[in-house]
């Protein structure tokens, strides 16, 4: 097997695509053959020893992927060889081969492409339980959505929209305001030429938006808050822009509204059989057409540096997958 190894987290420029021996399931795991894995945010901050989670040296980045079942470990009785699953295990996406827990694979239904399956559980997953587990999204609300053109942005979209709520989508050029339109959006905002606050006052008559899904924070988020409804939730999601955000308090008790943190990688920990629910509706809801991954483009996995570097120019739509 062929895999990008982290020796030294320094940045994307130090890995190394190298030939390592095809290892043999534990117990608990399966060997998947690889045949896309998508590109994610942490997987960029992984490398640079930058995230929360720290894996110890050497690894091989890639945090979600999917592909063919090769071989089982000891103990693994609802995997067998040969269907195809999807995974999210937080490394070991980017090369031909892999070992990953047999609880953390997916199984795919027939007509779920591996590029569609390697692009769709960080994004819904964590799209999905931030605006219908945290925020209680009723049909009818308005969303504001940042950063929506990106991965969890698009998810948030169509997710907000089969939910019945009237979506908001913020972005930074026309280009992807357009996307974010084909997706369903209502109304768009480009942040980089309008002021987010007055065009927000006049989208939901001085109201505000009930719920605003943040995964970029930086700049936006106070001017956001400051537009938020009465009893508003303000979702965070995660830190794009790269500052994290200092609101003052004060904020939230004038518009009796809320922050609520969203980390869905704890809540599949912590609580697993609401997860594997999410993931069920999430999966039919595929079936059905309303969810439908945005791939700005696939790539040969052996071009890796060239996806981060395009990753880091801010110019992806949807998601990045490499393939095999």
């Amino acid at each position: 097997m062929h895999a990008w190894l982290c020796e030294n987290p320094v940045g994307v420029e130090a890995l190394t695509w190298k030939e390592l021996p095809t290892p043999s399931p534990q117990a608990g795991q399966v060997l998947i053959r690889i045949e896309a894995a998508s590109l994610n945010f942490p997987d960029l901050l992984i490398v640079q020893n930058k995230y929360q989670m720290k894996p110890d040296l050497p690894f091989v980045p890639g945090s979600e992927y999917a592909g063919v079942i090769e071989a089982v470990g000891e103990g693994v009785t609802h995997l067998k060889v040969g269907p195809a699953v999807a995974c999210l295990s937080g490394t070991g996406g980017f090369g031909t081969h892999t070992l990953a827990p047999a609880k953390l694979c997916m199984p795919l239904p027939a007509g779920f492409p591996a590029v569609d399956a390697a692009a769709f559980i960080m994004i819904y997953a964590t799209s999905h339980h931030a605006l219908i587990d945290r925020a209680a999204l009723k049909a009818g609300e308005t969303v504001l959505v940042l950063g929506a053109a990106g991965g969890v942005g698009t998810a948030a979209i169509q997710i907000a929209k089969a939910a019945g709520a009237r979506v908001i989508a913020a972005a930074s050029t026309d280009e992807k305001c357009a996307l974010c339109k084909s997706l369903g959006a209502d109304e768009t905002i480009n942040y980089t030429t309008q002021n987010m606050r007055e065009v927000l006052k006049t989208l939901t008559g001085g109201k505000g938006p009930d719920v605003i899904y943040d995964p970029v924070g930086g700049d936006f988020a106070e001017p956001a808050f400051r537009s938020i409804a009465w009893r508003g939730r303000y979702l965070v999601v995660g830190f794009a822009a790269g500052p994290i955000p200092a609101l003052p308090f004060n904020l939230a008790l004038l518009k009796g509204a809320s922050i609520v943190g969203v980390f869905w990688g704890d809540f599949a920990r912590r609580e697993p059989q609401a997860n594997a629910a999410m993931m069920a509706e999430l999966a039919q809801w595929y079936a059905q057409g309303k969810v439908k991954p945005v791939i700005d483009r696939t790539m040969p996995m052996s071009e890796l540096k060239a996806a981060y570097a395009h990753m880091g120019s801010r110019g992806v739509m949807g998601k990045l997958v490499m393939v095999n």
